[in-house]
Protein backbone atom coordinates (compact mmCIF):
# COMPACT_ATOMS: atom_id res chain seq x y z
CA UNK A 1 0.00 0.00 0.00
CA UNK A 2 1.40 3.48 -0.85
CA UNK A 3 -0.29 6.74 1.37
CA UNK A 4 0.29 9.99 0.94
CA UNK A 5 -1.54 12.95 3.08
CA UNK A 6 -1.88 16.48 1.44
CA UNK A 7 -2.85 19.51 4.02
CA UNK A 8 -3.89 22.83 3.18
CA UNK A 9 -1.34 25.05 4.34
CA UNK A 10 -1.82 29.32 4.75
CA UNK A 11 -1.28 30.28 1.27
CA UNK A 12 -4.49 30.20 -0.96
CA UNK A 13 -4.70 27.25 -2.57
CA UNK A 14 -1.06 25.62 -1.63
CA UNK A 15 -0.96 22.11 0.11
CA UNK A 16 1.68 20.62 2.45
CA UNK A 17 2.38 16.57 0.73
CA UNK A 18 4.05 14.28 3.33
CA UNK A 19 5.02 11.35 1.67
CA UNK A 20 7.40 9.14 3.90
CA UNK A 21 10.01 11.33 5.31
CA UNK A 22 9.45 14.00 2.22
CA UNK A 23 7.92 17.15 2.82
CA UNK A 24 6.98 18.57 -0.79
CA UNK A 25 4.77 21.58 -1.98
CA UNK A 26 1.71 21.85 -4.33
CA UNK A 27 0.29 24.90 -5.50
CA UNK A 28 -1.64 26.98 -8.37
CA UNK A 29 0.31 29.18 -10.24
CA UNK A 30 -1.28 33.29 -9.84
CA UNK A 31 -2.70 32.70 -12.98
CA UNK A 32 -5.25 30.51 -11.15
CA UNK A 33 -4.97 32.38 -8.09
CA UNK A 34 -2.31 30.16 -6.31
CA UNK A 35 1.04 31.57 -4.58
CA UNK A 36 2.99 29.65 -7.04
CA UNK A 37 4.76 28.03 -3.91
CA UNK A 38 5.13 24.51 -5.35
CA UNK A 39 3.99 22.27 -8.98
CA UNK A 40 0.42 22.32 -9.45
CA UNK A 41 -1.62 18.43 -8.99
CA UNK A 42 -1.16 18.01 -12.77
CA UNK A 43 2.52 18.76 -12.96
CA UNK A 44 3.16 16.15 -10.00
CA UNK A 45 0.21 13.51 -12.14
CA UNK A 46 2.75 13.80 -15.06
CA UNK A 47 6.14 13.95 -12.45
CA UNK A 48 4.88 10.34 -11.35
CA UNK A 49 4.23 8.98 -14.83
CA UNK A 50 7.78 10.49 -16.36
CA UNK A 51 9.89 8.84 -13.05
CA UNK A 52 8.20 5.93 -13.08
CA UNK A 53 8.59 5.43 -16.91
CA UNK A 54 12.07 6.11 -16.93
CA UNK A 55 13.05 4.17 -13.40
CA UNK A 56 11.23 1.12 -15.46
CA UNK A 57 13.36 1.51 -18.26
CA UNK A 58 16.78 1.67 -16.34
CA UNK A 59 15.83 -1.40 -13.91
CA UNK A 60 14.70 -3.02 -17.67
CA UNK A 61 18.31 -2.42 -18.79
CA UNK A 62 20.06 -3.62 -15.75
CA UNK A 63 18.30 -6.70 -16.20
CA UNK A 64 19.31 -7.30 -19.76
CA UNK A 65 22.69 -5.85 -19.55
CA UNK A 66 21.92 -2.80 -21.73
CA UNK A 67 24.26 0.01 -21.56
CA UNK A 68 21.80 2.84 -21.12
CA UNK A 69 23.55 5.85 -19.37
CA UNK A 70 20.58 8.47 -19.58
CA UNK A 71 16.64 8.79 -19.68
CA UNK A 72 15.00 11.88 -19.90
CA UNK A 73 11.27 12.06 -20.31
CA UNK A 74 9.50 15.31 -21.72
CA UNK A 75 6.02 14.92 -21.07
CA UNK A 76 3.14 17.22 -21.94
CA UNK A 77 -0.62 17.20 -20.70
CA UNK A 78 -3.44 18.60 -22.85
CA UNK A 79 -7.15 18.76 -22.01
CA UNK A 80 -9.80 19.82 -24.33
CA UNK A 81 -13.64 19.27 -25.17
CA UNK A 82 -13.50 16.29 -22.78
CA UNK A 83 -10.96 14.17 -23.81
CA UNK A 84 -7.29 13.91 -21.94
CA UNK A 85 -3.63 13.28 -24.18
CA UNK A 86 -0.98 13.11 -22.47
CA UNK A 87 2.55 12.66 -24.53
CA UNK A 88 5.56 11.27 -23.51
CA UNK A 89 8.89 11.47 -25.57
CA UNK A 90 11.62 9.54 -24.31
CA UNK A 91 15.09 10.30 -25.03
CA UNK A 92 17.64 7.57 -24.26
CA UNK A 93 21.56 7.37 -24.31
CA UNK A 94 23.65 5.08 -24.39
CA UNK A 95 25.42 2.49 -26.50
CA UNK A 96 22.04 0.65 -27.25
CA UNK A 97 21.12 -0.83 -30.78
CA UNK A 98 17.73 0.54 -32.63
CA UNK A 99 16.33 -2.61 -31.35
CA UNK A 100 17.24 -2.30 -27.99
CA UNK A 101 15.97 1.11 -28.14
CA UNK A 102 12.65 0.27 -29.89
CA UNK A 103 12.26 -2.69 -27.05
CA UNK A 104 12.57 -0.01 -24.24
CA UNK A 105 9.88 2.47 -25.74
CA UNK A 106 7.62 -0.46 -25.93
CA UNK A 107 8.46 -1.48 -22.24
CA UNK A 108 8.16 2.20 -20.74
CA UNK A 109 4.81 1.82 -21.82
CA UNK A 110 4.34 -1.01 -19.16
CA UNK A 111 5.31 1.11 -16.42
CA UNK A 112 2.93 0.69 -13.36
CA UNK A 113 2.24 4.38 -12.85
CA UNK A 114 0.48 4.18 -16.59
CA UNK A 115 -0.79 0.84 -15.97
CA UNK A 116 -2.40 2.69 -12.95
CA UNK A 117 -3.62 6.20 -15.33
CA UNK A 118 -5.20 3.33 -18.00
CA UNK A 119 -7.39 1.57 -16.06
CA UNK A 120 -10.87 1.95 -14.51
CA UNK A 121 -10.01 2.96 -10.60
CA UNK A 122 -12.47 3.05 -7.92
CA UNK A 123 -11.88 6.44 -5.98
CA UNK A 124 -13.78 6.55 -2.20
CA UNK A 125 -13.68 9.25 -0.76
CA UNK A 126 -14.67 9.74 3.16
CA UNK A 127 -15.53 12.56 5.19
CA UNK A 128 -13.35 12.16 8.70
CA UNK A 129 -14.85 13.73 11.61
CA UNK A 130 -12.89 17.31 12.08
CA UNK A 131 -9.83 17.04 14.67
CA UNK A 132 -10.10 19.60 17.85
CA UNK A 133 -7.59 21.78 17.72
Amino acid sequence: MTSVRVTSNDSHFGQDVTIRQFRLAADEPPTLGGDDAGPTPCEWMLTALGSCKAITLKMYAERKGWKLDRVSVDLTYEAQAGEAKIEANLTLEGDLTEEQRQRLREISDRCPVQKLLKQPTQIQTQLLAQTPD
